[in-house]
C-alpha cells in the first residue's frame, strides 16, 4: 500500500505511576486482591513516554499525588480542544480529588479550566474526532455533560451509548485514527449508536472482541503511527493494511485497573 499517512506532532500530558495500585473496584477489570507490580508498571510507563518522544512528540508530566492511585490515567482528568480545557467531575468518590492537581497544572500553564457541573470523565468519554466530538455515556459521563461540552467548545457533540461494562469508557471501545476516521468495537455500543457510527464512518477499522479485551482500542494515533497494545494482533494487521504504522506499547500492568495507553495519555490540543 502507498505510504500516504502523515503524522502530526502532538503534545501529551502524563502522570508517573508512583502511587499506582488497585485499592477499590469501580469497573470489571479491577480486583483489589490481585497485586500490582509497581516497578513493572513504572518501566512500562517509561517505555511509553520514551516511545512518544522517539516519534517526535512532546510529553509533559504532572506530579503524582499520594492516595490517588488512578491519577496515572491522565486522559480522564480533562479534555482539551482549541486550547480550551474542560475539567472532570468523576462519578466515583475515590477519583474526584484527581481533578484538583490536573486543574492546578493547567492553570500554571496559563489555561483557564471550566469545571463541569455534571459527571464528566474527560477524554475517557469525550473523543475529539475532526469536525465533532464523539461522546460516550452509559456508565460514567452523563448526557448532560455532552450538552455542557458542546456549549463550552462550540463543537458538535455526538452522543454514543455504551452497553458492555468491560468497555465503561468510550476510549476503551473507540479511538480516532486521524481527522477523518476511527477504529471501534461495534458490540460495545447500543444498536442505534452502531448505526450512527456506521453512517459517520463507513470506512472505519472494526475490531474484534479479542482485540478490544486486549485494550487494542485504548490506543493513541498521531495520524500515521498508532501506539497500540501488542495483544491486539488482528487490529494491528488491519491498521497496517490501511497504511497506518502500528507501534506496540505494552501497558499490561495497567489493565488490572481497566486502563491502557490512551487512559495514561492526555492530549493537549492548542
Amino acid at each position: 500500500m502507498p505510504d500516504f499517512r502523515v503524522a502530526s506532532r502532538r503534545r501529551y500530558l502524563v502522570c508517573e505511576p508512583r502511587h499506582f495500585a488497585v485499592r477499590y473496584a469501580i469497573n470489571p477489570w479491577m480486583h483489589p486482591d490481585r497485586p500490582v507490580d509497581v516497578a513493572l508498571a513504572r518501566r512500562q510507563w517509561r517505555t511509553m513516554v520514551d516511545t512518544y518522544r522517539d516519534h517526535g512528540h512532546t510529553v509533559e508530566t504532572v506530579r503524582p499525588e499520594p492516595d490517588l492511585p488512578d491519577m496515572v490515567f491522565a486522559a480522564n482528568a480533562a479534555v482539551v480542544v482549541g486550547g480550551r480545557v474542560l475539567g472532570s467531575l468523576f462519578l466515583a468518590p475515590e477519583r474526584r480529588p484527581e481533578s484538583v492537581p490536573y486543574e492546578t497544572w493547567f492553570k500554571a500553564e496559563g489555561y483557564e479550566v471550566h469545571r463541569p457541573g455534571s459527571v464528566c470523565e474527560g477524554e475517557g468519554d469525550l473523543v475529539p474526532a475532526g469536525r465533532w466530538i464523539l461522546a460516550g455515556t452509559g456508565f460514567r459521563t452523563t448526557r448532560e455533560a455532552h450538552h455542557e461540552a458542546q456549549e463550552f467548545f462550540g463543537v458538535p457533540v455526538i452522543g454514543l451509548t455504551l452497553v458492555d461494562p468491560y468497555f465503561y469508557h468510550l476510549d476503551t471501545a473507540l479511538f480516532a485514527l486521524d481527522e477523518e476516521n476511527v477504529a471501534y468495537y461495534p458490540e460495545a455500543f447500543s444498536p442505534g449508536s452502531r448505526e450512527v457510527l456506521a453512517r459517520l464512518y463507513p470506512d472505519a477499522v472494526l475490531a474484534t472482541r479479542e482485540d478490544a479485551m486486549a485494550f487494542g482500542l485504548n490506543s493513541v494515533s498521531d495520524g500515521r503511527h498508532v501506539f497500540v497494545s501488542p495483544g491486539a494482533t488482528a487490529l494491528a494487521a488491519r491498521l497496517a493494511d490501511r497504511g497506518y504504522v502500528p507501534v506496540p506499547v505494552d501497558l499490561s500492568e495497567f489493565h488490572k485497573a481497566g486502563g491502557g495507553i490512551k487512559c495514561c495519555t492526555q492530549e493537549i490540543r492548542s
